[in-house]
């Protein structure tokens, strides 16, 4: 439908407009389009996850009415002091794939452009988006926040990131940290494997081949002992039996599984004894990195004493994160950071709605 707006002119001296043009509640003044289209581009985009080039060729218009509807529709979203959160969770991701630029004195310098999400606990939903994840980035939009809203957070959960902990230090001094148990985790089976690499550079001069029990049964080493089933055991301790006779690799796998122990504790009490015994093991193993694991585990140990009582976790900072990598995707990447990061924070208020 083409409507063809009819101008008025006031021939009235006194008056400050001097035209006026027809318009309707569908189609405000200076639109080129009803509301009803921008409703429908902004839902398939969101909903329907669909790309902006695309909703575009298929609704008849142009890239630029989609984005500037998107824009209109971010406009109108609460803002982050009006969110009762008392958990906040943060965790970075990266934006655009990894570069290397040649600088003035002609080296080659690798950027890696990060960002950093953070998330209400509670609901899911992403409260920001902001660029690095350094503690400035973080501290900057945490300084932007009201104090009542900062005030009000009790809990926020991270990843082992120094940086965060200081900005947190810095602008929520009061909100206790909780470590997430997943990257924790993650750390240990890193250990697992730095021995493993070590152990079979020593032995074998090489790196490891299909042909050897460890670099076979790698991923069987990173799984918990509480998921393997009896041929899955006697498979490993042949691996422990034929490829590694000096049983360190045995060794870095129990202090692994002495530290998912500890994350399934219950109380403080058992997490202490766990801690202990894992400390104990360490010190008998005497391997660098089964030492700096433990380290590790001391340094966060409030931390980790915040996620046994208050099982607070990144969670849901990470199903996020995926949701943003869908969304980067089916952009195929995106040059413009405010679109990108104006697609997150509709989708995901979107879903927390639904």
């Amino acid at each position: 439908m083409v409507w063809a707006k009819r101008r008025w002119f006031c021939l009235e001296p006194a008056c400050t407009r001097g035209t006026l043009w027809e318009s309707t509640e569908q189609v405000p003044r200076y639109a080129r389009s009803t509301t009803r289209l921008r409703e429908q581009v902004v839902s398939a985009v969101i909903t329907s996850g669909r790309a902006a080039s695309e909703v575009a060729r298929a609704h008849g218009v142009s890239w630029w009415l989609v984005q500037a509807a998107l824009a209109a529709a971010a406009v109108v979203l609460p803002a982050v002091d009006d969110v009762p959160v008392t958990r906040l969770g943060i965790d970075e991701h990266r934006y655009r794939t990894v570069r290397w630029f040649r600088t003035d004195q002609g080296a080659s310098r690798r950027f890696e452009p990060w960002m950093t999400t953070l998330v209400d606990l509670a609901t899911g939903q992403v409260l920001g988006i902001v660029d690095g994840r350094d503690p400035a980035a973080v501290g900057d939009w945490l300084g932007q926040r009201s104090e009542p809203w900062r005030e009000r957070i009790e809990i926020v959960a991270i990843d082992p990131s120094a940086a965060f902990r200081k900005a947190l230090r810095d602008y929520l001094p009061r909100a206790a940290v909780s470590v997430d148990k997943f990257h924790l985790v993650k750390l240990g089976n890193d250990m697992v494997t730095t021995v493993r690499q070590r152990l079979t550079r020593i032995h074998r001069g090489r790196r490891g081949r299909k042909d050897d029990p460890a670099w076979a049964h790698r991923m069987l080493l990173l799984r918990g002992a509480d998921t393997l089933t009896p041929r899955a055991w006697e498979r490993l301790e042949h691996v422990f039996r034929t490829d590694h006779p000096t049983d360190e690799l045995s060794a870095a796998w129990g202090i692994k599984e002495k530290l998912r122990r500890l994350l399934t504790t219950d109380t403080l009490a058992q997490a202490w004894d766990e801690r202990m015994r894992m400390g104990y093991f360490a010190q008998i193993a005497n391997m660098p990195e089964a030492i700096k694991l433990y380290d590790t585990v001391v340094a966060w140990w409030d931390a980790i004493e915040v996620l046994i009582v208050s099982g607070a976790t990144t969670a849901r900072v990470e199903a996020a994160n995926t949701g943003i990598k869908n969304i980067k995707r089916t952009g195929r990447g995106f040059r413009n950071a405010e679109n990108y990061r104006t697609r997150i924070l509709l989708t995901s208020a979107a879903r927390t709605v639904a």
